[in-house]
């Protein structure tokens, strides 16, 4: 890191133009990850029913080339930055890309029942900021339970 090129924090959302398999995602993920580790880019990524949650931890001039390319792609649309900000730290050091699948909350959830993905999608700064310390947390505490 330098000051000419800081690291930075961008976490976006975007819909996917169509669905997913789970081979398409997987195929997805085995490029992104090696394009993320040749430009040391780590973060984690999100989907749930066309839907992308993305978190890019970088340089700043290469996590915005990778914003312009996702921009761009025709298998999204809607690309939203939900949050952008100086990073001191890497908080996925050791992810070229994490991912996790999820699954769309029933409509019988219980009263009070909060939805961490969409409060990261509508949510206001402070909300998508929680929002994303907890799906962090969520998703290291499921990724060490598989080791």
């Amino acid at each position: 890191m330098t000051a000419a090129d800081p690291l930075v924090c961008v976490v976006y959302c975007s819909t996917a133009t169509r669905a997913f398999s789970g081979a398409e995602l997987a195929g997805l993920l085995t490029v992104s990850r090696a394009n993320n580790e040749a430009q040391d880019i780590t973060g984690l990524l999100l989907y749930r029913d066309r839907e992308f949650i993305q978190i890019l931890e970088g340089q700043r001039d290469a996590v915005d080339a990778l914003m312009a390319k996702i921009s761009a792609d025709p298998r999204h649309e809607d690309v939203r930055v939900l949050l952008r900000e100086p990073l001191h730290a890497r908080r996925f050091a050791a992810w070229t890309m994490g991912y996790q699948p999820l699954v769309a909350p029933t409509p019988d959830e219980q009263e009070g029942y909060r939805d961490s993905f969409d409060d990261l999608r509508v949510g206001d700064h402070d909300m998508i900021g929680r929002a994303l310390m907890e799906l962090t947390m969520w998703f290291r505490v499921r990724e060490g339970s598989r080791v």
